[in-house]
């Protein structure tokens, strides 16, 4: 490496952690451009399915129950 990307990844190297995921993921999301539409959507549905949660619109369902239904579901 050269100077030029050295002094970056020092300084990200000494961010937070919460920091540097939203760094990489930020960086990520350049290499995988045409994609960020499809990220962009599956963002909406997360973040209005974490709205509906908070306000009681829905309820939490265990992951032990989902598969059990799923079960269900599959062996009829």
């Amino acid at each position: 490496m050269d100077l030029k990307t050295t002094e970056p990844l020092d300084e990200a190297i000494s961010l937070p952690v919460e920091e540097r995921a939203m760094l990489v993921d930020s960086l990520l999301r350049t290499l995988n451009s045409p994609y960020i539409d499809i990220e962009r959507q599956w963002t909406d549905v997360a973040q209005h399915r974490l709205r509906e949660f908070r306000s009681g619109e829905v309820k939490a369902v265990l992951g032990e129950e989902v598969f059990k239904r799923i079960l269900g579901r599959l062996s009829k």
